[in-house]
């Protein structure tokens, strides 16, 4: 489809009221975010974190799982590589899985001695479970079910104990500052009640570091925090990064179904659930994920979305069911107190009811691409955890992979960005011709995007949508406000995602085509990659070698 409407160059905001500076700036305060600022504070000037919301508000908070790395007694990170890629399906970066594994080990001791208190069993082993697409009981895991949170909180207590990093809340980073040579020369930001830097002021620095999480916010159901709006990788498009394997958005099947009418943020029942023992269930009472996949209900998440997907399709429900009864009410309140005491506020007792589950969207497996070392092809701009597209994931995240490679790959931009710094350069004129849409469009942008782009994909569905998404960007809005600019970052990515998910002709690991139901290695063992170029997205196919475990 040839676009009408351009998307915007820049947001379009007021004149910088404001300048501070900084060495480093790293945009988010999630795993990925923090880690970065707390490996970098001792090897560089200065390092200020932006955050959207307070600290704890995206999505590390909400991790439940727990940490995957080989830490058990007979598993090794060859194990979990091969686990890795084949949940992948063929599109990871061999040499990014292989760091994150062999890494990963000593991040989550860091993380421990950094603070992070793991449950152990009553001998003070660490304890570990399992989540689909493991052979090994490998996730390390906090409070039962509330990881995430734990991570949060230690993270913030050492930025605590580290004077030297300074922290701006409540900041949207709206877009990069860029000098003659197209390199990162600052940011600006709008913050929202900070005193006297309130409003939009700029940061001038010498590398940015995205850690901004995801873009769930695009769908109108999501695992995903209000705060995922995509606002890291449209900020990197604009700025002329490169988006990679977009249309891989992994829809995690177990999200508790709230009713036809539920948007935004929904519980997520774990993977980890069924990891200790639960099952699905259809209506009549049929384990349907019998015989569909080896490791059955713990069948990668691609796999096992799908499977509900059809028997949804197939019985007319809009949901299938959570059979976890068996696990007792002991073992609810110990292992999974805060999914129970959720799942309770919604009318459902996991102890005595079947749990009414559906997928919906919770991982951004693609993102802006970095090499091993979470450079980007914008000089000065790294990008790490779910912004980024390092490679290791592939066409499907494997289960807790996501919190070891924020971890990981953090901890190798602090490798190399000291000995990297930028001189420090006067931001260009800026020709990007400015745009903003109307905040009103999101609700019409979301249904689009769910129906039409969502777990389920087709040709004629994909070019509604670009129309649809086409008409909204020739939407504008009335004032200059957080709500416009969100709306303007979730256009901008669904658009992306939209012309990535139409270019990819194959059902490969969480992108699903109804009409090409097939993996396609002879035409896509590669990435799909998108830039911006005079407000059109423009999509191209990047041939790689496929790399695919196989047991």
């Amino acid at each position: 489809m040839t676009r009408v409407t351009a998307l915007p160059g820049r947001l379009t905001a007021p004149a910088p009221g404001w300048t501070i500076e900084a060495d480093v700036v790293v945009v988010g305060s999630g795993i990925a975010g923090l880690t970065a600022a707390l490996r970098l504070k001792d090897h560089v000037g200065k390092v200020l974190v932006v955050t959207k919301d307070r600290l704890a508000a995206g999505s590390t908070q909400w991790a439940q799982g727990g940490i995957a790395a080989a830490l058990g007694p007979g598993d090794t990170p060859a194990e979990h590589e091969l686990d890795t890629l084949v949940a992948g399906a063929g599109a990871c970066d061999a040499d990014a899985v292989r760091a994150l594994v062999t890494e990963g080990p000593d991040a989550v001791r860091e993380l421990i001695a950094l603070g992070a208190m793991f449950d152990h069993d009553p001998d003070g082993v660490l304890s570990l479970t399992r989540e689909g697409g493991h052979h090994r009981d490998r996730i390390a895991h906090a409070g039962g079910d509330a990881t995430g949170a734990e991570i949060q909180r230690a993270l913030i207590a050492a930025v605590g104990r580290a004077p030297e990093i300074e922290i701006i809340k409540r900041a949207l980073a709206v877009d990069l500052l860029l000098d003659d040579d197209g390199g990162v020369a600052g940011l600006t930001l709008h913050v929202m009640g900070e005193g006297q830097r309130d409003g939009v002021g700029a940061v001038r620095c010498r590398a940015v570091v995205l850690a901004s999480g995801g873009l769930g916010q695009v769908f109108s159901q999501t695992t995903n925090p209000s705060v995922s709006t995509g606002d890291g990788m449209a900020l990197a498009l604009r700025a002329g990064a490169t988006l990679r394997d977009l249309e891989f958005v992994q829809f995690h099947p177990t999200v508790m179904y709230l009713g036809p009418d539920s948007h935004g943020q929904q519980p997520l029942i774990s993977e980890a659930v069924r990891g200790e023992g639960a099952f699905l269930v259809d209506f009549e009472g049929n384990r349907f994920m019998q015989g569909v996949h080896e490791l059955a209900d713990l069948a990668p998440r691609d796999v096992v979305a799908k499977a509900i997907m059809r028997r949804m399709i197939e019985t007319g429900h809009d949901h299938m069911w959570l059979d976890a009864r068996h696990l007792g009410a002991e073992f609810w309140q110990r292992r999974f107190p805060t999914i129970l005491a959720t799942a309770r506020e919604h009318g459902v007792d996991p102890v005595t009811d079947l749990i009414p589950v559906a997928p919906a969207c919770h991982y951004a497996s693609g993102g802006v691409r970095t090499d091993l070392w979470g450079r980007s092809d914008v000089p000065g701009l790294y990008a790490t955890g779910e912004v980024a597209c390092s490679g290791v994931h592939g066409a499907n995240r494997l289960a807790s992979n996501s919190l070891l490679e924020g971890l990981v790959f953090s901890r190798r931009i602090a490798e190399v960005l000291p000995g990297e710094l930028r001189s420090w350069s006067v931001p260009a004129a800026d020709a990007r011709i400015p745009g903003l849409v109307d905040p009103g469009i999101r609700d019409e942008l979301q249904a689009t995007m769910s129906a039409k782009v969502g777990v389920l994909r087709h040709q004629a569905g994909l070019d509604e949508a670009a129309v649809v998404l086409d008409k909204l960007a020739g939407i504008a809005a009335d004032e200059i406000d957080l709500g416009a600019w969100e709306a303007a970052n979730l256009l901008t990515v669904s658009t992306a995602l939209t012309a990535a998910a139409t270019l990819r002709q194959e059902t490969r690991g969480s992108h699903w085509r109804e009409d090409f139901p097939e993996r396609d290695d002879e035409r896509f063992a590669g990435h799909v990659d998108i830039v911006l170029r005079d407000g059109q997205p423009q999509v191209s196919f990047t041939p790689a070698p496929a790399t695919d475990g196989a047991r």
